[in-house]
């Protein structure tokens, strides 16, 4: 019998890219539009994929409609409080949780995985992005985010997420395989909130190339062409994944995680990032990375 993946936020743009990939892999997404009877709904499937953002508004009524349900939960977020909140409060939930099965939280939770050696204190993470031409629904989540801490930056530091200023952040040069590259300091991401759930690090340091931020500050349109490097380094160790489309990326992302999940391979119940669900180096293997 064909596995169904309720899909919160199906019809978003993250979402549509989550729905071809579960047809793709041969599950039937069930689109779950706002308003739906979570409860109802969940009760015809076999797990669910959150996609509809803010997931400040949503991840806590969907994660709870799936406990009901006893149904596994994987969400797309990259706003890190909802992460901090999902892993502070669903810890011994009786499901498997997997909060930011995504580009921004998932990716360089399992880079960092693959390279980590016990002893680590400080993981560093590059992103260099061709271009980044936000969708309406990272522009929702992001002012969300920014409201919910007044404007002011965040970062893993001293073993915690630490308050920073609301000035301008610090700016720097980062040497990516592809070369040297200005970019943007203390840019944390949902990867601040996952690696060191599972990874004994004092500080994650983020970075995004300036062109970037520039786009995203700016608000332009899409484009299709778009591609992605990221890089991971733990001490004198480093791990690269190049692709296209942050946000295609996610599909196979959080679709592999809820297939294995189904298949009954990082399947314990309680809530866990990627890197620390399953074995890393085999997952990225599986992802269409180049």
């Amino acid at each position: 019998m064909t596995q169904r993946v309720a899909v919160p936020g199906a019809g978003g743009h993250t979402g549509g890219f989550v729905v071809a990939e579960l047809r793709r892999r041969g599950l039937e997404p069930v689109p779950c539009p706002r308003g739906t009877d979570l409860d109802e709904a969940f009760r015809q499937v076999d797990a669910v994929i959150n996609c509809a953002g803010p997931f400040a508004a949503t991840a806590g009524p969907a994660i709870g409609a799936a406990v009901r349900a006893g149904l596994p939960y994987l969400d797309v977020t990259a706003e890190i409080e909802v992460v901090t909140e999902t892993f502070a409060g669903h810890r011994d939930a009786p499901i498997p949780i997997v909060p930011a099965a995504a580009f921004f939280g998932g990716l360089a939770d399992l880079l960092a995985t693959t390279v980590f050696t016990p002893g680590t204190e400080k993981i560093l993470i590059g992103y260099a992005l061709s271009s980044w031409h936000p969708t309406p629904g990272t522009r929702a989540t992001g002012r969300v985010s920014a409201q919910r801490r007044a404007g002011r930056r965040i970062a893993y530091r001293d073993g915690g997420l630490r308050v920073l200023g609301s000035g301008d952040a610090p700016r720097t040069e980062w040497t990516f395989p592809s070369g040297t590259r200005p970019v943007v300091g203390e840019f944390t991401t949902a990867d601040s909130a996952t690696i060191p759930t599972h990874l004994a690090v004092r500080e994650v340091a983020t970075f995004m190339t300036v062109n970037a931020v520039d786009d995203l500050i700016a608000g332009r349109a899409r484009e299709h062409d778009e591609s992605f490097l990221v890089e991971v380094v733990a001490g004198e160790r480093r791990a690269v994944a190049r692709g296209r489309d942050i946000y295609a990326i996610t599909a196979p992302l959080c679709v592999e995680a809820a297939v294995r999940i189904l298949a009954g391979e990082g399947a314990a119940p309680g809530v866990a990032s990627l890197g620390a669900r399953f074995d890393a180096r085999d997952f990225l293997d599986a992802m269409p990375l180049e």
